[in-house]
């Protein structure tokens, strides 16, 4: 592994380097540990249906595997979740032998159990997959009494597809904690000449302010000179007022994401003229 030669999988599994990742990688790292009475549940069941849904510990730690039964028998080992759970036959779905939660019934249950900037993303990470969102609507009554229904009956309507990473979607939670109407998604700002130029993250098109989230991935000291001039331009030639919010913003223990993107509102609302906004209270 030091040489590169070997990378980890799954806990106990591991795969040469150069091989490429994919669904069928996966499945098969997976059965090579599952019993034939597990079910792949939650934030594994997403991982295998292809939706980032993953603790953002897992970049540095191997995440838990997440393997659940419905037959009174639970796993007992060292990098496994387990317990018991009752699921219907439409709940399943085999994948080259393995049982695993269908796309609907792992986004409803990540909605419900998952903190809840992390359950938005993992909703919007299923509809970009192609969960039908009237279908997801419909779901919700069937879990009357189960833990975190309250939560999903909150996310699932604001669940949105354009979303591109589980961060944007946070971040457009964050928004719709600051009580300044519903957001707009990867909303594209034109260049002279008409062609798309670049997107925002989240924003208000109608008052020229957008958020903007900054992950250490693909915003780091490499990228800094084109995110600064990205940033000058939407400002300058186009006058949107942007924030930029980092993971200590939206994940961080003060959450100050809310306030700040209610205070950059008001700011680009009455820098428009001849509007105001008399619904946001700077006192909450």
């Amino acid at each position: 592994m030091e040489r590169g030669l070997l990378r980890p999988l799954l806990r106990g599994v591991f795969v040469a380097g150069q091989v490429e990742d994919s669904l069928k990688l996966r499945v098969r790292a997976l059965k090579l540990i599952v019993p034939d009475h597990a079910v792949v549940v939650d934030r594994t069941a997403a991982w295998v249906h292809g939706v980032d849904a993953l603790p953002r510990s897992a970049i540095h730690l191997m995440p838990e595997l997440d393997l659940f039964s419905s037959t009174g028998s639970r796993m007992r080992r060292p990098g496994v979740t387990s317990g018991i759970r009752a699921f219907e036959p439409r709940d399943l779905t085999v994948i080259e032998g393995l049982q695993v939660t269908s796309q609907l019934r792992t986004a409803c249950d990540l909605g419900r159990l998952l903190w809840r900037f992390d359950a938005l993303g993992a909703i919007d990470g299923f509809l970009r997959q192609g969960l039908d969102h009237d279908r997801l609507l419909a779901e919700i009554d069937r879990f009357k009494g189960f833990r975190g229904v309250l939560q999903l009956r909150e996310l699932a309507p604001l669940g949105d597809r354009k979303a591109e990473s589980q961060p944007e979607s946070a971040l457009r939670l964050h928004w719709f904690d600051a009580d300044i109407g519903t957001p707009e998604t990867q909303i594209w700002v034109y260049d002279d000449d008409g062609t798309p130029k670049y997107r925002i993250d989240v924003g208000n098109s109608e008052v020229s302010y957008g958020g903007e989230y900054f992950g250490e991935q693909f915003h780091g000291e490499e990228e800094r000179v084109h995110d600064d001039g990205r940033i000058a331009w939407l400002e300058e030639r186009r006058n949107w007022n942007i924030d930029v919010f980092t993971k200590v913003h939206v994940y961080g223990r003060e959450l100050v994401a809310a306030d700040r993107l209610r205070h950059g509102f008001m700011r680009a609302d009455k820098a428009q003229p001849g509007r105001h906004t008399s619904y946001i209270d700077l006192s909450r």
